[in-house]
């Protein structure tokens, strides 16, 4: 799941404005330890990366596509997370999948 913070602009500077500006800064720096990559992770590709996650006291496999912000790593929208469950029918499954696959790239 991916957090967007939107900045808030102003041509003022009342005190008024500037009490909204300090709840979004300190969910940016919640952010920004939130995303912090900790977790056993893979690289797929130039973006897109495979994790190890736990979520609610359960593990997942988590593949996503990263973006990159100010330096930090952060999810995208883009992606999947499966249960140990359906990792291992995946994984089961892996001998027929690329037999079907190899025979519709001939």
């Amino acid at each position: 799941m991916s957090v967007y913070v939107t900045k808030l602009t102003s041509s003022s500077s009342d005190s008024e404005d500037s009490a909204d500006r300090n709840p979004l800064e300190a969910k940016k720096s919640k952010m920004g330890s939130r995303t912090d990559i900790k977790e056993p992770t893979w690289k797929l590709q130039k973006n897109k990366l495979v994790r190890i996650r736990k979520f609610k006291g359960k593990v997942f496999v988590d593949i996503r596509k990263f973006y990159e912000r100010d330096g930090q790593m952060f999810a995208g929208l883009k992606g999947i997370s499966i249960s140990q469950a359906v990792w291992a029918k995946l994984l089961e499954l892996g001998e027929d999948i690329n037999e079907t696959l190899n025979s519709m790239c001939i």
